[in-house]
């Protein structure tokens, strides 16, 4: 469930009030940060408020600030992070997010800018074929926190995802010795229906709370899809790898080794229709794969155990 609390009103370098919220994590003050340096409040260049300003702010430790400080250098918006000097907005901190100059990214950092960017559209399209659908449910929050915030409002969203069927073999997560698998089945079937149903719950929760038009909507695959692939606002492509490592046995929980994928860590490739022939191309191509899927093989699927 969403259950993030959007409290506006902060202490800031342009003076807004202080937020009388006791304390708040890294991730709440990288949210926050972030969001200020996108909406132009703090310009490409400026310096940032000291961390023993910017804790007394949040009402947090100074290590907290140094975290949040440290994710939002991994996503190239500051720079000059240490425990000395101020941190520096970056001079350009979108920097080229799309196309052939834009750099490859893990999922966790690259997936939230960009479905945010996407929900500034009037109507949001969005469609998805993963795993279990939890990397798009963490990237849903960022404009899910903006559109509470009073920053965005489309009028239309929909979002159609592809997840493998309960009733197949997946090819991954397997044990690595074989056999006995169907804790992990069971295991992966609950991840898939519980990311789906936060999915479905904090999407649909917007028309209630501010009267958008949401739709949202799951079919089943026949098989374990390699890869991952974000399609938004029918102009950009989102790709990456699920790639396999060895996940060693935890004696506490007697479970075996297993082959598995860490997918909110592969790393996204991004195609921009209209930045070159390859672009435009990749994301033409990427659409007819998905709509036949959707359209022919796949099934209807309900996020029940």
């Amino acid at each position: 469930m969403y259950c993030a609390v959007v409290d506006p009103e902060h202490d800031s370098v342009n003076g807004r009030k202080r937020s009388q919220r006791p304390q708040r994590t890294h991730h709440e003050v990288a949210d926050e940060l972030r969001a200020r340096i996108r909406s132009g409040a703090l310009r490409p260049g400026a310096r940032m408020p000291t961390q023993a300003q910017l804790a007394h702010e949040f009402g947090v430790e100074r290590g907290a600030v140094r975290q949040a400080l440290r994710i939002l250098q991994s996503e190239r918006l500051l720079t000059n992070v240490s425990k000395g000097s101020p941190a520096t907005v970056a001079p350009d901190p979108v920097g080229p997010l799309t196309g052939p100059e834009a750099p490859p990214l893990p999922t966790t950092v690259a997936l939230a800018p960009r479905i945010a960017t996407a929900f500034g559209a009037e109507h949001v399209e969005i469609d998805a074929v993963c795993l279990t659908s939890i990397s798009l449910t963490l990237a849903i929050g960022e404009p899910l926190r903006q559109i509470h915030a009073g920053r965005l409002k489309p009028a239309k969203v929909d979002v159609r995802v592809l997840l493998p069927s309960r009733d197949i073999d997946l090819a991954f997560p397997v044990p690595v010795e074989g056999g006995g698998d169907d804790w992990v089945h069971e295991r992966w079937l609950a991840m898939r229906n519980a990311q789906g149903q936060v999915l479905q719950h904090n999407l649909l929760a917007l028309r209630a709370t501010h009267g958008i038009d949401v739709h949202v909507t799951f079919r089943a695959l026949p098989f374990t899809p390699p890869v991952k692939l974000y399609l938004l606002n029918g102009t950009e492509a989102l790709f990456a790898y699920y790639t396999l490592t060895r996940r060693e046995a935890e004696a506490d929980h007697e479970q075996p080794a297993l082959y598995d994928a860490q997918g909110t860590q592969s790393v996204l490739f991004s195609f921009e229709q209209g930045a070159g022939l390859r672009d435009t191309t990749f994301v033409e191509q990427s659409h007819l794969w998905f709509n036949a899927l959707w359209e022919t093989i796949s099934s209807e699927l309900v996020l029940t155990s």
